[in-house]
């Protein structure tokens, strides 16, 4: 097992990658805290892989250093940190609220930093350890009124960098997983709502989105935990700083020459 011994946190571990990520480190000998917001889903994960569940909000200092006590007083010490909470509220630069904006900043960027700075010397004291960041390919790329998602996105990608170069020293590496449209109950809203839009059932809207992506599909929570589990593990051990983009291939695309592509997908077809 990858990751027999190994003691980690996982945020936003109640649903989508945060509980695969938990599910399949548990699997892999890790014992997991998950944190999140809502007691109920993140305790079912705990419940279910034998680890221990706290709630509260990443981007309050208070919750994310009970998580990391409640680590070492459990388990006996902290090696690996995955940050994956997250939120997505819409809006252009022109139309974002300041309440919107502080907020996604908040939990997607501050909330990540909170955490790693509180796990830092536990991950020390065990003389090195693994962070993993989740990021999304909206780091690299812009989707239409998102503004204050994307920028708490390629903002976690300069953090990673930071904490990289600073920290590696110490035996601590630090790296972000960049997914694209993966089966969550995030996207599963977004799709919901190109369905209302266009008249499509869910499933249809996952296609129309990923129509271009050279796979032709979304992923599932479980691929973005192999990738996670990957970066935390000594399969990794001489990766640090970098960005592991796992979106079924939709950012290489290139959109100016999609009216050649014999294949595209019509959502009137």
């Amino acid at each position: 097992m990858k990751l027999d011994g190994k003691v980690a946190i996982v945020s936003g571990g109640g649903t989508g990658i945060g509980a695969a990520t938990a599910r399949l480190f548990a699997y892999e000998g890790a014992s997991v805290v998950v944190t999140g917001r809502r007691p109920g889903p993140i305790e079912a994960v705990a419940t279910e892989i034998s680890g221990v569940a706290v709630a509260g909000d990443t981007s309050d200092p208070a919750h994310v250093a009970e998580a990391v006590d409640m680590a070492v007083r459990t388990f006996g010490g902290l090696d690996i940190v995955v940050a994956n909470a997250g939120i997505g509220l819409g809006g252009s630069a022109a139309e974002v609220t300041d309440e919107q904006w502080r907020t996604t900043i908040d939990v997607n960027l501050t909330g990540q930093l909170f955490l790693i700075r509180a796990a830092l010397p536990r991950l020390i004291e065990r003389g090195g350890g693994s962070i993993v960041v989740v990021s999304s390919v909206s780091a690299l790329v812009a989707d239409s009124e998102s503004a204050a998602y994307a920028a708490s996105k390629a903002g976690l990608l300069g953090l990673v960098h930071s904490v990289a170069v600073d920290y590696g020293p110490l035996g601590i590496r630090a790296n972000a997983v960049l997914p694209g449209w993966i089966r969550t109950p995030m996207a599963d809203g977004s799709m919901d709502e190109i369905a209302a839009r266009d008249g499509l059932t869910r499933e249809g809207a996952y296609l129309a989105a990923t129509a271009d992506a050279p796979l032709r599909r979304a992923g599932d929570p479980e691929e973005i935990a192999a990738c996670c589990a990957f970066l935390a593990s000594d399969e990794s051990s001489f990766v640090t700083g970098q960005s592991l983009v796992a979106d079924g291939g939709a950012t290489v695309v290139d959109v100016a020459s999609l009216v050649f592509a014999p294949d595209r997908w019509d959502p009137a077809s």
